[in-house]
C-alpha cells in the first residue's frame, strides 16, 4: 500500500528540520526525506559558517551545546579601515546543530528517511499529491514542502523555482588554529564576527573571520558570480585560489594551520523570491531563497521560513474539511514577507550597490560609518534610503549610474 502522511518534507536542513519539529509537536504525521546517508549526515551538507544570533537560539529552543563561541561584536573591515559594533552573536558547529534538529524532530514525532533522494512531485488531478524518491519509490501527502535548497527538484518541476545563474553565490571556508586575533594594525577579533569588504580577496563579495575559541576561527570568502565579480576578479584564480591568497598574504594567518577535515563549501542564490507555493505545496529555506543578501546570514531566516510553513500547514489541515488549495497555501507567502524577510528588496538593492564600489570607496564608507550616530546606522542597516543617502558623495555618481544600468538590463 502507498504510504500517506499529512506533510512530506524534502530536505533536512534548518528550514525543513524546523518545519518537521513544529509539525511533529502539533501531532501531525510528517516525514522528512534526506539525500545523505544517516551515518555520514551532515558531512556533505555542512556548508554554513554557522554565524547567527542568540535570538535565534531562544526563539527555536536551540541548546548552547551546539554553539562553538558566543561573540560580543561585529567588525566590518575594508583594506585600510574597520568599524566595530557591539552586537552579540553565536557561531554554531553547523553539523552538530543539524544533528540536534533531526534528533529533536524525532522526539517530537517526525519520521526521517535518509538515503532518500527526491526527484519530483507526484501529481493527481493537476495538484501535488506526494513525492517520488530513489527513482521509483513514492510517498503521498496532503502537503509537500521542498526544503532542498538550490537543487529544488520539486519546485523546479512545478515551475515555482526561478533561481538566476548570475545571482549564484559560492563560498568556501577553512576552520583554522593558530590565528592571530589581535595583530598590530588590525581590529581585535577576540569574541567577534568579522566581515571584510576587499576585492583583492573576495571580488564582488566579502571575506570573514569568525572567532570560535582560543586561537581558532572560521576563515572564508564568498562572492556572487555577477557583474561586480567579473569587474574585479582575476581571470585565472578560482574561489579556492582567492582564499589561499588571503591566507598567504594576511599576517594574521602567518602561523595558522587548517584543521583537518574542517573545510566547508556551499552555494546559495541572492535574489528576490519568486513563487513560493501552489496547491498543496510550499518552498522554504534556500529553495525560495531566504538568505539575507547583505551579510549572508541564512540560518535564522531559514528557521523562520520553516516555522511559517508549519503554521500554514497547521492552519490548512486543522479544519474538519482541510483546505490545501493554492489560496490557502498563499498564506505562507504573506508570513514570509512579514516575518521572514520583510525588507528583502531594499537589502538586495543595497547589496548590489555595495559590491559595485571599489576598494577605496570601502575605506571611505567605513570612515563615514564610524562617524554616524547609532540610530542612523541602524536605519541604514534596515534599508532606509534616507539614512543611506547620508553616506553618499558626489564621487559616487558613476557607481550609482552603473547600479541603475545593471538594474535595467
Amino acid at each position: 500500500m502507498t504510504e500517506r502522511y499529512d506533510v512530506a518534507i524534502a530536505g533536512a536542513g534548518p528550514a525543513g528540520a524546523q518545519a518537521a519539529r513544529d509539525l511533529g509537536r502539533r501531532g501531525y504525521d510528517v516525514v522528512v526525506l534526506e539525500t545523505e546517508a544517516e551515518a555520514e549526515f551532515p558531512r556533505a551538507s555542512n556548508k554554513s559558517t554557522g554565524g547567527t544570533f542568540p535570538s535565534m537560539l531562544s526563539s527555536f529552543g536551540i541548546p548552547d551545546d551546539v554553539v562553538m563561541q558566543f561573540t560580543d561584536s561585529v567588525v566590518i573591515e575594508s583594506p585600510n579601515e574597520f568599524l566595530r559594533q557591539e552586537q552579540t552573536g553565536a557561531v554554531l558547529d553547523f553539523g552538530a546543530f543539524k544533528q540536534y534538529l533531526v534528533e529533536d524532530g524525532r522526539q517530537q514525532g517526525a519520521e526521517y528517511r535518509f538515503d532518500a533522494r527526491v526527484s519530483g512531485p507526484i501529481m493527481e488531478g493537476g495538484d501535488v499529491d506526494g513525492v517520488r524518491y530513489n527513482g521509483s519509490e513514492d510517498i503521498r501527502a496532503d502537503i509537500v514542502v521542498d526544503a532542498t535548497g538550490p537543487a529544488a527538484p520539486i519546485a523546479s518541476e512545478l515551475g515555482i523555482s526561478d533561481l538566476e545563474r548570475d545571482r549564484h553565490a559560492i563560498g568556501v571556508e577553512f576552520e583554522m588554529d593558530g590565528v592571530d586575533l589581535d595583530a598590530p594594525g588590525y581590529a581585535d577579533l577576540h569574541d567577534a564576527i568579522m566581515l571584510r569588504l576587499d576585492h583583492e580577496y573576495a571580488p564582488g563579495g566579502y571575506a570573514w573571520v569568525f572567532h570560535t575559541g582560543e586561537d581558532t576561527a572560521k576563515v572564508g570568502i564568498c562572492y556572487i558570480n555577477n557583474g561586480s565579480y567579473q569587474r574585479y576578479a582575476t581571470a585565472d584564480r578560482t574561489i579556492d585560489g582567492y582564499l589561499e591568497h588571503w591566507i598567504d598574504t594576511d599576517p594574521r594567518f602567518a602561523d595558522a594551520t587548517k584543521i583537518e577535515g574542517r573545510q566547508h563549501r556551499g552555494s546559495a542564490h541572492i535574489q528576490p523570491p519568486g513563487g513560493m507555493s501552489t496547491d498543496s505545496f510550499m518552498a522554504i529555506g534556500d529553495t525560495v531563497p531566504s538568505i539575507d543578501p547583505l551579510w549572508g546570514e541564512g540560518i535564522h531566516n531559514g528557521m523562520k521560513s520553516g516555522r511559517a510553513a508549519a503554521v500554514t500547514a497547521d492552519q490548512s489541515l486543522t479544519p474538519d474539511e482541510p483546505d490545501t488549495s493554492a489560496e490557502a497555501m498563499a498564506f505562507y507567502g504573506k508570513l514570509w514577507h512579514r516575518e521572514v524577510a520583510p525588507r528583502m528588496d531594499s537589502r538586495l538593492r543595497m547589496t548590489d550597490m555595495l559590491y559595485l564600489a571599489p576598494n577605496g570607496r570601502y575605506d571611505r564608507l567605513l570612515s563615514d560609518l564610524n562617524g554616524l550616530d547609532d540610530a542612523t546606522l541602524a536605519r541604514a542597516n534596515k534599508g532606509s534610503w534616507r539614512a543611506i543617502a547620508k553616506l553618499l558623495h558626489v564621487g559616487d555618481i558613476p557607481i550609482l549610474a552603473r547600479f541603475a544600468k545593471d538594474r535595467l538590463t
